[in-house]
């Protein structure tokens, strides 16, 4: 599973770009209208837009703005048509690295995406290149400092609720689940009432086992990682790297 260390170093790198909240609601936006438009706005039927609206949560996403997306969705009048695109390919170092776009535009998305592979020090795969060496997971990460009870109660009651795994390292704590178990869990874990919020609450794409580089070619990857991110087509970014 993703290890503590990985995903502290990526959200640290990422803090530059987090700052510019409006970029990551835009993104978050845009995939809720996505599945409200193709699946409608009841959650209870959309599990897609149930998802959606939890990631966003989990992102801060102020309740207007995710009722705004599903409401542009909904409300009749002509809209965005987005298409889901995934690129694979590789960083620095033979890391794998794929993302994820919802893009109105193929052709622009496939150019910027191929272009900032290049001068990074990376090249785009052919589809399934790397996509074997992910699995689809629920992840759900939160502060230990956070947490309202010991850990070890917390570690033992969670056990019940059907997780795949927990590693609970430094102050960090991360559950994984299969996409079908998601749900339930996330819910068991708030019904609990014993965690103040969550960094991340999403169904994603978890490396199967991560790649160690030297620090030199890590930044090459990272800065790859961060101009990918910082595309607006690109909702999600996937890497191998530990």
């Amino acid at each position: 599973m993703a290890g503590h260390s990985k995903w502290k170093n990526i959200q640290h790198r990422k803090g530059r770009q987090d700052a510019a909240r409006s970029k990551e609601f835009q993104k978050l936006a845009k995939e809720i209208y996505t599945a409200a438009k193709s699946g409608g706005e009841n959650i209870e039927s959309n599990a897609a837009l149930r998802l959606a609206i939890d990631k966003a949560k989990s992102k801060s996403m102020p309740k207007d703005n995710i009722d705004r997306a599903i409401m542009k969705a909904v409300g009749g009048k002509n809209g965005e048509n987005y298409q889901e695109v995934r690129y694979e390919g590789y960083g620095a170092g033979g890391v794998a690295i794929m993302l994820d776009c919802l893009t109105d535009n193929v052709n622009r998305t496939a150019a910027t995406v191929r272009s900032t592979f290049t001068r990074r020090s990376g090249n785009l795969g052919t589809d399934g290149s790397v996509a074997y060496l992910f699995d689809r997971k629920g992840h759900i990460v939160f502060s230990s400092e956070k947490l309202k009870m010991p850990i070890e109660e917390f570690e033992l009651a969670v056990l019940d609720f059907d997780i795949e795994d927990i590693i609970i390292e430094e102050d960090i704590i991360q559950i994984t689940t299969t996409p079908g178990d998601y749900e339930t869990v996330i819910a068991n874990i708030e019904a609990m009432n014993v965690v103040e919020e969550f960094m991340e609450a999403e169904v994603t794409m978890l490396p199967q086992v991560e790649v160690e580089l030297d620090s030199e070619t890590a930044e090459k990857v990272y800065a790859l990682i961060e101009q990918l991110e910082d595309n607006d087509d690109v909702q999600s970014v996937y890497s191998n790297l530990k």
